[in-house]
């Protein structure tokens, strides 16, 4: 059994505990999974959803790659990227408060 250990928030001089998960969908047409863009508290949120859309419009995918825009995802202790709880509701207030 793997040790747990608390997530943290990756924004540069923020310490408190991960609650969000931004990552954008992509599949290279085999496989497909969620490219990890931040890990953040409730707080830090804004910033860094904002941050990530900035870097995923910036990506540049080769042929056959689909890379959708990053969903915000509440993270949940054991749920792999399939099983955690998009949170449009708030994509959509970060949205409309750019």
């Amino acid at each position: 059994m793997m040790p747990s250990y608390e997530v943290r928030c990756t924004r540069p001089g923020c310490s408190r505990p991960a609650v969000y998960k931004i990552a954008a969908r992509w599949s290279d047409g085999t496989t497909e999974e969620l490219k990890t863009y931040a890990l953040c508290c409730a707080e830090c949120l804004d910033e860094a959803y904002g941050t990530s859309c900035a870097k995923q419009q910036a990506c540049r995918t080769a042929r056959g790659e689909t890379l959708e825009p990053p969903g915000i995802y509440l993270l949940a202790r054991g749920r792999r990227d399939q099983a955690l709880e998009r949170r449009p509701d708030l994509e959509a207030a970060l949205q409309g408060s750019t």
